[in-house]
């Protein structure tokens, strides 16, 4: 993309974890950066940070569980930068629980944060993003494509992300709009010490393997390495992708390794 400086991304979820991090990178290539979340202190502070390195940053608050709440956003984006270039539906968080004790609460709270939010924050940028030929980036999961146990329906919504992000690409054909869907594997998140209820408990252990856990300034490099070259899907870490080979091609060892290994509560 040329002239940078001028580029408007907007990052929902930007008030830590990857979407933080992103933030940062996409400063870093010269782009402006709009920050969306619901801890509207945390985005001042990264938005303050970004601009005393010589960055630009606009915080507009989100709430990927109301429309009303997306909509707006966009609104307020194109009322003061007139324009959208990227947008990153990177908002999300995990319901933990086996299936059987998983109630429709719990699937309704997952599947509008991580599904309908994802789509909503799409359908209204996408008029903008159509002017300028711009990007799409939905955060999704190598979850979408392994067992979950415990977190059966955060990786139905994540695989419902897939199913976006495969539906998009067909969609925009001719638009000159790109779809890229990408798959994380293990990164450093706040995800594992947030309970159902969307409350965070700081002193919960993260039960994923701090071996195989990326840091989020890697993973921010990737992510908008991918997004701006419009790949189509992309996983990573290395172990995501073996994770995804085992489950292709030998799902039966996928399921042993997966079944050993540590759950959340």
């Amino acid at each position: 993309m040329t002239n940078t400086k001028e580029n408007v991304v907007w990052i929902t979820g930007a008030s830590s974890g990857i979407g933080k991090a992103m933030a940062f990178e996409w400063v870093r290539l010269g782009y402006k950066v709009v920050l969306s979340a619901r801890r509207i202190e945390l985005l001042d502070e990264i938005a303050l940070e970004i601009e005393n390195a010589g960055g630009e940053a606009l915080v507009v608050p989100v709430d990927i569980m109301e429309e009303k709440s997306i909509e707006n956003a966009v609104q307020n984006i194109i009322d003061n930068w007139e324009r959208l270039d990227i947008a990153i539906a990177n908002a999300g968080f995990g319901v933990f629980g086996s299936i059987d004790k998983l109630n429709a609460k719990d699937w309704n709270r997952q599947l509008q944060g991580n599904v309908t939010g994802l789509a909503l924050t799409v359908k209204y940028a996408l008029p903008h993003l159509k002017q300028n030929q711009g990007r799409i980036g939905l955060v999704g999961s190598v979850g979408a494509y392994l067992p979950n146990p415990n977190v059966g329906a955060y990786g139905a919504s994540k695989a419902a992300v897939h199913s976006i992000g495969l539906t998009l690409q067909v969609e925009l054909k001719g638009t000159g709009v790109s779809c890229t869907t990408i798959h994380p594997g293990f990164v450093v998140s706040e995800i594992a010490r947030i309970d159902n209820e969307g409350v965070w408990h700081p002193e919960r252990p993260d039960p994923r393997p701090a071996n195989l856990m990326w840091p989020t300034d890697k993973a921010a490099k990737v992510m908008a390495k991918a997004i701006i070259k419009r790949k189509r899907n992309y996983i990573f870490t290395n172990h995501g992708r073996v994770f995804v080979w085992l489950q292709n091609w030998f799902p039966g060892l996928l399921r042993t390794i997966v079944s050993k290994g540590a759950k959340p509560k």
